[in-house]
């Protein structure tokens, strides 16, 4: 095997210093994407306010800004919840998409689009959402479990199974409904982030933020659980409420973010990994770089996707699965070699 690399400490100093880089990046980030398009503007007149009904008011503030916002909010909660599932499952293999959380969360996300669900969709979706995959997680780590501890490799092939039978589900509801609805779905399933309301935006931050709070809040015990559930019981951890807690708010974050843009491949297992090669595997700071590491990803990875081919735009989610794929063998190969296989 391998030897492990040395990691440095973590001092407050050196924490800050990360957190602060990042957050520099993720705002340099939001105006350069902002600016960034398939059609050029004239600053004056965007940001002229006494005109929003000026085209060039209306590209930037209606189109573009919340298209970046809302990137960042789904890309950081992708990343958080990623990097607290590779720490709580002691596998670095570990995200929502490749264990099946995103697939359940798509489900339930559809069955209320395709199905026409009476009530409020911003409300309803997302709720659906989080059961779904709140659901799906629960039956995957107990189908992993085995005389009482975690398999990570049977997760693995857990989650494969339940990325086959959503991906069935899905079909199956497709195929129920009119064709108008079977092609939305399909387009939603691909992965977007055009045409979303501030308000929707500002309520998605909201239910991103106060998980990926609480995962932060976990962090010294996510790093205890990484040493092994033994060690973490005998230094005081209490293993059942920190599962319980992560797990949920990993739910809600990965709920949240496939309830407005679909599922979006491989950012809670891209970002995280690139991240712990550089700042080490504390999730004391591992967990928030991962948050803000996530939205720079995710905002970038749309502006490539809308201006590459423009005026033809690549869903996200293909973009983001085309880089990922290739990734995950990667690291599942690198993982093969240092165990011996």
């Amino acid at each position: 095997m391998r030897p492990a690399a040395r990691q440095p400490r973590l001092t407050r100093e050196r924490a800050r210093a990360v957190l602060a880089g990042l957050a520099v990046l993720l705002g340099a980030s939001l105006v350069l994407a902002a600016i960034i398009g398939g059609v050029r503007i004239d600053f004056s007149r965007a940001l002229d306010f006494a005109h929003p009904d000026s085209p060039d008011f209306v590209i930037l503030f209606r189109a573009r800004l919340p298209r970046v916002l809302l990137g960042a909010t789904v890309g950081g909660g992708l990343g958080a919840a990623g990097a607290a599932l590779q720490a709580l499952l002691r596998n670095p293999l570990a995200s929502p998409d490749v264990i099946g959380i995103s697939g359940g969360a798509s489900i339930g996300a559809i069955l209320v689009l395709a199905l026409g669900v009476g009530g409020p969709a911003w409300i309803l979706v997302p709720a659906a959402a989080f059961a779904a995959s709140l659901a799906t997680l629960g039956a995957i780590v107990r189908l992993s479990t085995v005389h009482g501890r975690l398999n990570p490799y049977s997760l693995l092939l857990v989650g494969v199974i339940a990325n086959t039978i959503a991906a069935a589900l899905i079909m199956l509801v497709t195929a129920m409904v009119d064709s108008l609805r079977a092609q939305g779905v399909l387009v939603w399933l691909t992965g977007s982030l055009a045409q979303r309301p501030y308000s929707l935006v500002a309520t998605v931050f909201v239910f991103t933020v106060l998980p990926a709070l609480a995962l932060w809040a976990q962090a010294r015990s996510l790093n205890l659980l990484a040493l092994g559930e033994e060690t973490a019981v005998q230094l005081g951890t209490d293993v059942a409420r920190v599962r319980r807690t992560s797990f949920l708010a990993s739910a809600l974050l990965v709920g949240a973010s496939v309830s407005v843009s679909g599922v979006i491949g491989f950012v809670g297992l891209i970002v995280p990994h690139c991240l712990r090669l550089a700042i080490g595997s504390d999730q004391r700071l591992l967990i928030p770089a991962s948050f803000l590491g996530g939205a720079v990803f995710l905002v970038w990875a749309d502006t490539v996707a809308r201006t590459l081919l423009a005026p033809t735009e690549i869903p996200v989610g293909v973009l983001t699965a085309l880089c990922g794929g290739p990734f995950f063998i990667f690291l599942l190969r690198r993982q093969e070699e240092g165990r011996g296989i």
